[in-house]
C-alpha cells in the first residue's frame, strides 16, 4: 500500500496538520507556490537589554541598515560593521574586524587595522604583535576579555598591513565612537600614530605625545608605540613599559574621588 505525504505524516505523529489560510484541501504544491503569497508577520522587535552582549551575537543586517550608527546596540553595531562598504577595504577583506574583549571595561586598547591573520581569524591583535600585546597587558597585571576591550581605528585588513589612510580612518571613525560610547572605559590607550590620528586627530611624532594625558568624550587618553612597531624596535621596549606604568598612574588618578574642599 502506498501512502500519501499527509498520511504517512500523520503515521510518525505529527498531527494536526497546519496547512496555509488560502490553500484549499487537495492543492498541490506546485498550485500553492502560483496562489497569491499570505501576509507574513511582521518581525517581532528587539528585547530590552540591560546586560553587556557579546558582539558576535548578531541579528540580519536588513534590520540594521537604516539605523544611525550612534544609536546602535551592541549587537546591530557589530552586524553593521560586519557588513559595511564603506570604503575601499571591503573589496578585499576576508572579514572585518569589530574587536574582542569585556563590554564593561576600565581599559580600551585601539590598535590601527587588522592584519592578515587578523583577517582570517575575525579578531584582532591574533599575530606576533597580539602576542607581544598580550605580554604588555599580563605585565599590568590584566588580560585581554577581563576588564580589557581591543579595538582597531579601522575594521578591515589595508593591502599589505599598510598604515590605513585618513578616509578610510574617517569611514570607520563612527564605529569607533560607538564603541567607545558603548563601552565607557575608564581609561583608552592608543597604539601607534594611526590610532592617535584617528581619536585624537593629532599628526605630531608620538615621541613628542608619549607621557602626557589627553582627553575624548571625558575619558583620560594615553599614547604607546603599536606592538608591531616593537617588534622590529626592541629597544623601545622599555619606552612603551614606562607608558603602560603612565597609563595606570592615570587610570589610578582617574578612579581616586576628589576629596571635599
Amino acid at each position: 500500500m502506498t501512502l500519501n505525504r499527509e498520511q504517512i505524516l500523520a503515521e510518525m505523529g505529527f498531527t494536526p496538520l497546519w496547512v496555509l489560510r488560502d490553500r484549499e484541501p487537495g492543492v498541490t504544491s506546485t498550485a500553492a507556490a502560483n496562489a497569491d503569497p499570505v501576509d507574513e508577520m511582521p518581525p517581532l522587535p528587539a528585547p530590552a537589554v540591560d546586560r553587556p552582549i557579546s558582539p558576535e551575537i548578531v541579528p540580519s543586517a536588513a534590520s540594521t541598515a537604516a539605523l544611525p550608527v550612534d544609536g546602535l546596540a551592541w549587537p546591530e553595531l557589530t552586524r553593521r560593521i560586519l557588513d559595511c562598504q564603506d570604503c575601499p577595504l571591503c573589496r578585499q577583506r576576508k572579514q572585518a574586524v569589530p574587536g574582542v574583549g569585556d563590554l564593561d571595561p576600565d581599559w580600551l586598547f585601539i590598535g590601527e587595522g587588522p592584519g592578515a591573520e587578523e583577517d582570517a581569524r575575525g579578531e584582532p591583535f591574533v599575530g606576533q604583535a597580539g602576542k607581544l600585546l598580550d605580554a604588555m597587558l599580563d605585565s599590568l597585571d590584566i588580560a585581554r576579555g577581563n576588564k580589557v576591550y581591543i579595538a582597531n581605528a579601522v575594521k578591515c585588513r589595508p593591502p599589505g598591513n599598510r598604515t590605513p589612510e585618513a578616509a578610510e580612518m574617517a569611514a570607520c571613525r563612527p564605529y569607533l565612537e560607538r564603541q567607545v560610547a558603548l563601552l565607557k572605559p575608564k581609561i583608552i590607550v592608543l597604539l601607534g600614530k594611526a590610532a592617535v590620528h584617528a581619536v585624537l586627530g593629532e599628526d605630531k611624532p608620538l615621541a613628542a605625545m608619549r607621557g602626557k594625558r589627553f582627553e575624548y568624550a571625558g575619558i583620560p587618553v594615553t599614547v604607546t608605540y603599536h606592538p608591531a612597531y616593537l617588534l622590529r624596535n626592541l629597544p623601545d621596549k622599555a619606552k612603551a613599559w614606562e607608558d603602560l606604568l603612565f597609563a595606570r598612574r592615570v587610570l589610578r588618578e582617574a578612579a581616586t574621588p576628589a576629596l571635599p574642599f
